[in-house]
């Protein structure tokens, strides 16, 4: 049952029946929607302030995995461009100085590539964060030119190499011991512990930690130019042996045993001259291997390339970079 609502007349001074309007339920209505509007717009903002739609998080989480799979490009871009500079750099102080090519300078190197237009399709598609991703493309294009050109000099290289068999079949490029596995690279070149003082001092070979009697072979074709016997004695390089390959490259194996070349003999590369020993001041059996190039003692690892993979040869990389304990 419908309530009567009653009103005061001051004028007839009586409770009078009070009539409802068709205009007073538009305005009623009107009134009620409005303010559940004013509510309704107020929840959405509050909602949308603190609380992100299913459409936003998605988009949220694609972007967080971006912002991951960017880092990681980033990181693969840094790790290829300093694998490429390592070439260069092996490439300028050791390939082209044993064929005496000029080396490639930095205007080579870094030579420009692309340009505005290049990138013009980039900048059309108003993209968010478009100098993010032109920066990256520039990187990646970089670093497609500075291989270009690396892979360019290396051919250069080969062709030298193929014009100069002599000195190829002379260079010492192999290691003087069997080491199928790679684990007998025991000490590099440069600053190492001495075992016996225990201070650092610079170590001008490298070490091939071997059993006791193993074959030791030239490295590369040459002549006998020095052996000496010093088994007696408790310091020095012991029993060693010096090849001169020509080129201005000179070998020595130190620490020997048993030495089966003498002064003048022509020796081959792989031959055995000699058998692992722990002669003079040593620490164990060991050969302690060096390379002189004009009168100047270089890193024999840089050298030690044929007859193995990529990957084994940055294999005897890591092992000599080790700054551990020399045997010698």
């Amino acid at each position: 049952m419908a309530r009567i609502k009653y009103y005061y007349d001051t004028e007839t001074c009586r409770y009078e029946r009070a009539r409802v309007t068709y205009s007073d339920i538009v305005l009623n209505v009107l009134g009620f929607f409005s303010i559940a509007l004013v509510m309704a717009i107020a929840f959405v903002l509050v909602y949308n302030t603190y609380f992100d739609s299913p459409s936003e998080i998605k988009l949220k989480k694609e972007n967080k995995e971006l912002q991951t799979y960017y880092q990681d490009l980033q990181e693969e871009m840094n790790e290829v461009n300093e694998v490429i500079s390592a070439l260069e750099e092996r490439d300028n102080n050791i390939y082209r100085k044993i064929y005496e090519a000029e080396p490639l300078g930095p205007a080579i190197r870094e030579a420009g590539h692309g340009g505005a237009e290049e990138y013009k399709r980039i900048m059309e598609k108003g993209l968010y964060d478009k100098q993010l991703i032109i920066s990256t493309f520039k990187k990646i294009d970089k670093i497609k030119r500075k291989a270009h050109i690396q892979n360019q000099s290396f051919d250069e290289i080969m062709q030298l190499a193929r014009d100069n068999n002599a000195m190829l079949s002379s260079l010492p490029s192999i290691q003087p011991v069997k080491n199928p596995e790679l684990t007998k690279l025991a000490s590099g070149f440069g600053m190492r512990i001495n075992p016996f003082h225990k201070g650092r001092v610079m170590h001008g070979g490298i070490d091939f930690a071997a059993p006791r009697g193993s074959e030791v072979f030239a490295t590369g074709n040459g002549e006998v130019k020095f052996v000496k016997d010093n088994s007696e004695l408790q310091t020095g390089y012991g029993n060693y042996i010096e090849i001169d390959h020509g080129f201005g490259y000179v070998t020595k194996y130190a620490h020997l045993g048993e030495i089966k070349v003498k002064p003048g003999d022509k020796v081959k590369r792989g031959e055995v001259i000699a058998y692992v020993s722990s002669s003079g001041g040593s620490a164990a059996p060991h050969v302690h291997y060096e390379i002189i190039k004009d009168n100047k003692k270089i890193d024999p690892v840089n050298f030690l390339i044929q007859g193995l993979s990529d990957e084994e040869y940055q294999k005897l990389l890591t092992l000599a970079s080790h700054e551990n304990q020399s045997f010698d």
